[in-house]
């Protein structure tokens, strides 16, 4: 009795196990680890969360067979939680660099990204030369914060948790502009009086998803699923959904 006993508790945790963060199997569950603040990537409606992240991570984790769980964390973090395995995947809007590559797989590339610049209405600045000498907004670990500290200087960059502390900070006059990517750039200025997007871009760049090194099998998967997608109009289905065409 007490072998099967034995037996019914190893069967019983195995499968528990294979529910857990990191399941890249059917039946497990896919944890995503994002930063709800980047709409309309990914922000937080009412109890729920949304955006275009949210929706390509839950298409994923439905074709995978796996129930989706969002961890809402600083972006300076989400890279460490998925080496630590707290995290399965990274998705927040995030582009593919050598420098995160170094401790992270990136998925295919699933949409387009533009980094923006971001001043009041009657501001002088009218273009990234503009930005010569100006105290500079942006959100902490991301590509605008790492883009403007090696072409304007650490010391005329002052780096946020969050995008909208940074546009915080321009109303205030504690920065004299905000770089952020161009969609988010959009909605913040649309619900923040005084502010506009320059016509001028900084820089494209290609999002991605990013997954543990050594997690091979989930990366096949996610990039079969994002070239599924791609392939059944699905994917643009989502972006059209949030970026309306101009």
């Amino acid at each position: 009795m007490k072998k099967k006993i034995l037996a019914l508790i190893m069967v019983l945790a195995f499968a528990f196990a294979m529910t857990g963060c990191g399941g890249s199997g059917s039946g497990g569950t896919l944890v995503m680890a994002t930063n709800a603040t980047f709409p309309p990537y990914e922000y937080v409606d009412g109890e729920d969360y949304a955006g275009i992240d949210v929706e390509v991570a839950q298409a994923i984790a439905d074709e995978l067979g796996m129930e989706l769980e969002i961890q809402d964390i600083d972006f300076n973090s989400i890279i460490p939680a998925i080496e630590s395995g707290k995290a399965d995947v990274g998705i927040a809007g995030m582009t593919k660099t050598p420098e995160r590559e170094k401790n992270v797989n990136f998925s295919e590339s699933y949409a387009t990204g533009i980094q923006s610049i971001i001043v009041k209405e009657d501001s002088d600045i009218a273009s990234p030369d503009d930005l010569e000498g100006v105290k500079i907004g942006v959100q902490e670990s991301t590509t605008g914060h790492i883009y403007c500290e090696d072409d304007y200087g650490a010391d005329n960059v002052i780096a946020y948790t969050a995008g909208a502390n940074a546009i915080e900070a321009l109303k205030t006059g504690k920065v004299d502009a905000v770089v952020i990517d161009n969609q988010p750039a959009k909605e913040f200025v649309k619900a923040n009086e005084g502010l506009k997007v320059l016509d001028t871009d900084y820089v494209e760049e290609e999002y991605a998803i990013a997954i543990a090194k050594d997690n091979e099998e989930l990366l096949e998967k996610v990039n079969g699923v994002i070239k599924q997608m791609k392939e059944d109009g699905s994917l643009q289905a989502i972006l059209d959904k949030y970026i309306k065409a101009e």
